[in-house]
């Protein structure tokens, strides 16, 4: 008797504690989506605060390096004050040294370099929401391929008719977006396909990051690998185009002071990240965080046009397409759970 009561008891604690963690949960649930909505738009500020400058510069590698140099620098600061993250560096290298992570998966960071350089010198000429809707576009197919293949730390994985619908919509998406546009003799679609070809690097980047950060076990060593690959490759690059080209380096604008924030906004997305998904999951935080980054570059480019033309309605339809194909490609598990692969 004894013996079920202590039992009773401690079932009734135990169904309390649940109950008062899904009360705060739900109390907090409404600032955490707000945090993911906000997450989003901070990335379309990014974009138009990395494009702004390159435009004001006139050389976009070197807009890029300022913008990604200036996220490593944040991010070595807390890296001295943090065992954690100085822990993951060392298991890096140690994973390197021994073989248990091949060294060329170490350089995804390289590939957000490129994202970045991509982004300053297209965002002036097609605005931010074009950009967004474009490069979306790119990592939904990528993701599809990066699965098919097994870049991801799971191995291969079988794509599922829903992701495929899903990505064939973002791209649709992008081909409304620009369809009152090819009239226009001095639109290209050249910055568009740079702008999907970005969004394939970054959805290669994720799954590699991916498997760096299975290695490191934090996230924020593996972000501080990204910077400096990222940086090392931005240095090269603008050194080859200083060395063989016509290219020259440019005095820093003197303002806005916002132009220089790309790489601030960079590091706080990523600790936003860090601190969302956990409560939310992918799934919620990739819907709200894309919606957050859809409205925001509508609302800047309604603001602050593009070179190639004001926003009209085929650049909004394409928007709410672009929405609704990352809304398909939320996959649900037969157990009910949710599950998302980043698009």
């Amino acid at each position: 008797m004894a013996v079920s009561l202590t039992k009773a008891t401690y079932h009734l604690k135990v169904s309390s504690e649940s109950s008062s963690h899904r009360a705060e949960r739900a109390r907090f649930q409404p600032r955490l989506d707000a945090l993911a909505i906000l997450s989003g738009a901070m990335i379309a500020v990014q974009a138009r605060a990395n494009g702004e400058l390159s435009a004001q510069m006139g050389n976009s590698l070197q807009a890029a390096l300022i913008s990604f140099s200036s996220g490593l620098l944040i991010i070595s600061v807390v890296a001295i004050f943090s065992r954690r993250i100085k822990a993951g560096m060392r298991t890096l290298r140690a994973a390197a040294r021994t073989g248990a992570i091949p060294r060329w998966r170490l350089f995804a960071g390289m590939l957000g370099g490129s994202f970045v350089a991509i982004q300053t010198n297209i965002v002036p000429i097609i605005g931010v929401a074009l950009y967004s809707v474009a490069s979306i576009a790119g990592q939904a197919l990528t993701s599809l391929l990066v699965d098919r293949i097994g870049i991801t730390a799971g191995g291969p994985k079988a794509v599922s008719a829903r992701r495929v619908a899903a990505a064939t919509v973002t791209v649709f998406a992008v081909a409304v977006s620009v369809i009152d546009r090819l009239d226009d003799s001095t639109f290209s679609l050249f910055p568009v396909l740079l702008a999907v070809l970005a969004g394939a690097f970054v959805g290669v980047q994720r799954a590699l990051n991916g498997q760096i950060n299975e290695h490191s076990g934090e996230s924020y060593a593996t972000s501080l690998l990204n910077f400096i690959m990222g940086t090392a490759f931005l240095v090269i690059f603008l050194s080859l185009a200083l060395l063989f080209s016509d290219t020259s380096l440019s005095p820093l604008p003197s303002g806005p002071w916002w132009i220089y924030t790309g790489g601030v906004i960079g590091v706080i997305y990523i600790a936003f990240t860090a601190l969302i998904v956990q409560h939310l999951g992918v799934l919620t935080f990739t819907v709200l965080s894309v919606g957050g980054q859809l409205i925001g570059s509508l609302l800047l480019d309604l603001a602050n046009p593009a070179r190639s033309g004001q926003v009209g309605w085929a650049l909004v339809t394409g928007i709410a397409l672009t929405y609704l194909g990352v809304l398909v490609s939320g996959e649900r598990k037969k157990n009910g759970k949710t599950s998302h692969r980043s698009a």
